[in-house]
């Protein structure tokens, strides 16, 4: 623990929750028991049926010699949680474990924000990015614990190049790229997915509403789009600098980008009523367990 950067006393308790539910072995095993068996089936539930997810199949496919980061849009506090879903909550073959980090801002400052990274992700939101530039020292140390995460075959690390969430009224507008993801990538060397999503917004009460509604699977659809992994060995064989670390970012973000273009395609197709509602791209109409009992996943 850095010595120059003070934490307050709930901050203090809800970096060591974290630390037990992500780095003790124990509180691993916990987290994904209770990601598995209680997250997973109540967000199924309730959102599910607005899910359509494109390149599932190419990810379940993949097999990782490393741990995976997943770099993602952000415009949505639910983002990576419905891309866990999407993910099937780990029973994706490769995927043993998930981490996502988060700003430290009411997940890591107030006991309402504890309760809910304990209560909706098991403490996986994890580990903690600080905004003050006196706890640097402090965000050095999340890096080094991301890239730990990442040399780990079996792990998944949610991360956002944006850095923030896009407030803007286009979703299409996405932010520049935080050389921060470039830079724990060409450390880790992980394979890194790209994926864009779109539908989301912030009140989990109305996101949950619209799942019941006609709106559901037409304009009200929440869609993610999963692409192939990134080619960047190229950017490994450089120096590394904080340039590099950017220009890292930056092909990270025009994945991304690109799989926005194919959202808005599907988007319209969906909209006009030109793909089934029993298309099983539709999470809802995917029955998980009978695809891995026939293809001998555990």
């Amino acid at each position: 623990m850095a010595q120059d950067a003070p934490l307050t006393r709930i901050e203090k308790l809800a970096l060591r929750i974290g630390e037990l539910a992500n780095e003790d072995p124990r509180g691993k095993w916990i987290q994904t028991k209770f990601l598995r068996g209680v997250s997973y089936v109540w967000v199924r539930k309730v959102v599910a049926r607005r899910i359509f997810a494109e390149g599932l199949d190419e990810v379940i496919a993949l097999r990782p010699k490393t741990g995976v980061m997943l770099v993602a849009n952000h415009r949505s506090f639910f983002d990576s949680y419905i891309l866990l879903l999407a993910c099937y909550m780990g029973r994706v073959p490769w995927a043993k474990s998930l981490q996502f980090p988060v700003r430290s801002n009411f997940f890591y400052d107030s006991p309402l924000g504890i309760a809910i990274n304990a209560a909706i992700a098991g403490g996986a939101m994890y580990p903690p990015i600080f905004r003050q530039a006196e706890r640097r020292a402090l965000n050095d140390e999340a890096l080094d614990r991301m890239v730990e995460i990442l040399k780990r075959p079996g792990a998944v690390l949610g991360m956002h190049p944006e850095g923030t969430r896009g407030k803007g009224a286009d979703p299409y507008q996405l932010l520049p790229a935080q050389p921060g993801v470039g830079k724990a990538a060409l450390l880790a060397q992980p394979m890194v997915v790209p994926a864009f999503i779109n539908g989301l917004g912030n009140n989990l009460a109305e996101d949950v509403r619209i799942n019941f509604t006609k709106e559901a699977r037409r304009s009200k659809s929440i869609i993610a789009v999963f692409g192939p992994p990134i080619d960047y060995t190229d950017l490994m064989a450089e120096k590394p600098r904080p340039t590099l670390y950017k220009k890292c970012a930056d092909r990270f973000m025009a994945e991304v980008k690109k799989l926005s273009e194919k959202e808005r395609a599907l988007r319209a197709e969906i909209e006009a009523g030109r793909i089934d509602e029993h298309d099983v791209r539709w999470l809802e109409n995917r029955d998980f367990d009978k695809f891995y009992a026939r293809e001998g996943h555990e």
